[in-house]
């Protein structure tokens, strides 16, 4: 792929943020973006831009029919300053697989690379250089043909833009609560929950709002049809540690497949334990915490890697989990993934990529 590069001049350029210590999510972007744009069946165009406004026809069919994806991921600066990407090849191809199930079009695995090793290279200067922190990286792709009719589009924009973050849950690694939505559903088995798709989160926004004004800091999910079985997380994936056994639920259509998701399970079974892909129902889940069998329920995503869950609200009861303390096992993962990461730890599997600057 042949990308061409336009500086961004001073005047141009936000301001990085000071204090690294004090960074928040989602707020700051960096100096530039990757640009590529999809007309006539092939991919053109790609280039670094300074950071700017798109410019979309009102007619542009993401508007009216929801053409879009995206898909979230992170550069880490080790010690000795190198550049780490964890996994990026897999974010890479669930972005394709996305595209697949909205009609829109792929692009090689590898001119995706490209692209976003171009735009680090250029803004490799606004990674944090403090542990826990990160440059969160957002590919994403819009329909953007001008034409009103219910049909896949026949033009798009795909976009990468990046920005320094902190913790994403202000709790940071501190147990958060959750609460069990029997009303609202996200997503049902032959729709397109598996896929990152901007309309998965906007139905999630009604329930999450409510969760918060009850004082909760996310919704759990449970399944669309008998809303008995628990899917995920409003950001993550879900784990329980029942007995001895991990627990979580399986991939089957409705949930997205997280490459943490994937990561713990790799690990947890690498390290010995019994891990299972299964149905959990809400009520086995209640039941588990109040005998005590229930050791520890966390969550799994690329922002906030692992995140432990001390609460969790079902019915209009708020059910206590070990105290609400930090589990054994979602601390050793929380290190081990981090400690990859950022290259303090032994690479076994080789998920790590450094960007050669």
């Amino acid at each position: 792929m042949r990308i061409t590069i336009q500086e961004a001049y001073p005047s141009q350029c936000p301001s990085k943020p000071a204090d690294e210590s004090n960074l928040v999510f989602g707020r700051s972007f960096s100096a530039h973006m990757a640009v590529a744009d999809h007309r006539g069946g092939s991919w053109m165009d790609a280039r670094i831009v300074p950071y700017q406004n798109i410019c979309l026809n009102p007619a542009a069919m993401v508007l009216h029919y929801g053409q879009g994806i995206f898909e979230g991921m992170k550069a880490y600066r080790t010690a000795d300053g190198r550049i780490h990407l964890f996994r990026p090849y897999k974010n890479f191809e669930r972005m394709n697989r996305s595209a697949q199930r909205l009609c829109m079009p792929t692009m090689d695995v590898e001119d995706q690379f490209a692209l976003l090793e171009a735009l680090l290279r250029r803004d490799h200067e606004w990674i944090p250089r403090s542990k826990g922190s990160s440059l969160y990286i957002r590919p994403t792709m819009i329909a953007s043909e001008p034409h009103i009719g219910v049909r896949p589009a026949n033009e798009y924009i795909c976009f990468i833009i990046t920005g320094p973050v902190g913790a994403y849950y202000a709790e940071g690694f501190n147990p958060i609560s959750i609460y069990v939505s029997d009303e609202f559903v996200r997503a049902v088995r032959g729709g397109v929950g598996e896929a990152k798709t901007m309309g998965n989160y906007a139905a999630s926004l009604y329930a999450a709002e409510m969760a918060k004004k009850k004082g909760f800091t996310q919704v759990l999910w449970l399944d669309g049809v008998e809303r008995r079985f628990i899917e995920e997380v409003g950001t993550m994936n879900i784990f329980f540690r029942i007995n001895d056994d991990l627990v979580t639920p399986p991939l089957t259509g409705s949930i997205l497949p997280g490459i943490t998701r994937d990561s713990v399970i790799t690990l947890a079974k690498h390290w010995g334990l019994n891990v299972q892909e299964r149905p959990i129902d809400i009520q086995e889940c209640v039941e588990a915490i109040q005998s005590g069998a229930m050791r520890e329920i966390f969550g799994s995503g690329t922002a906030a890697v692992i995140s432990p869950v001390g609460a969790l609200s079902y019915k209009d009861t708020v059910y206590t989990i070990q105290d609400g303390k930090v589990g054994e096992l979602a601390r050793k993962l929380y290190d081990e993934i981090i400690g990859i990461q950022y290259g303090e730890r032994e690479d076994v599997f080789g998920w790590v990529h450094e960007v050669k600057l």
